[in-house]
Formats: structure tokens, C-alpha cells, sequence
């Protein structure tokens, strides 16, 4: 990912916007540390539709059948 300082985004923000078009977002730097990052709004879409873990366990389609029982024997030994 292309990195370029604010003055430098700021002066050519229509070839910054124009490139996350094409597909290469560019990271934002002032005073030399990463603030923002400029992507497209389809690439920002995906990001933020992203589902928790919980959700895609809560949407398994599978019945209660094609889980396998769990196994209750302890898998080692501990000595506390």
C-alpha cells in the first residue's frame, strides 16, 4: 500500500481518490505516523460487513445432527 503525507494528499487528492478507484488504496501519513487510509467505498462496503465469529457459528445451516457429540475424557494429565 502506497504511502503519501497529508500535504502531498491534500494537493492531489483527485489522483489519491482515482488510484483506491483502481484498487490501490494509499495510507495517510502526518509527521511521519499513519492516520487514515483513502480506499474505494466497495472496498470499505466489504470491510465493514464482515461477521463476527458468533454470527457464522449462529448461521450454520446444518441440523443439530451434523455436530459431532463432544468428547468428555480429559486430554492429558495435569498435576497442579
Amino acid at each position: 500500500m502506497k504511502e503519501i503525507q497529508l500535504r502531498d494528499a491534500k494537493a492531489t487528492l483527485s489522483a489519491v481518490v482515482d488510484e483506491a478507484l483502481r484498487g490501490s488504496p494509499s495510507i495517510i501519513t502526518r509527521h511521519g505516523k499513519k492516520e487514515a487510509v483513502v480506499l474505494s467505498f466497495d472496498e470499505y462496503e466489504k470491510l465493514t460487513h464482515i461477521p463476527s465469529f458468533g454470527r457464522l457459528l449462529a448461521s450454520f445451516p446444518g441440523d443439530e445432527a451434523d455436530i459431532p457429540s463432544r468428547n468428555n475424557k480429559p486430554s492429558r494429565a495435569v498435576d497442579l
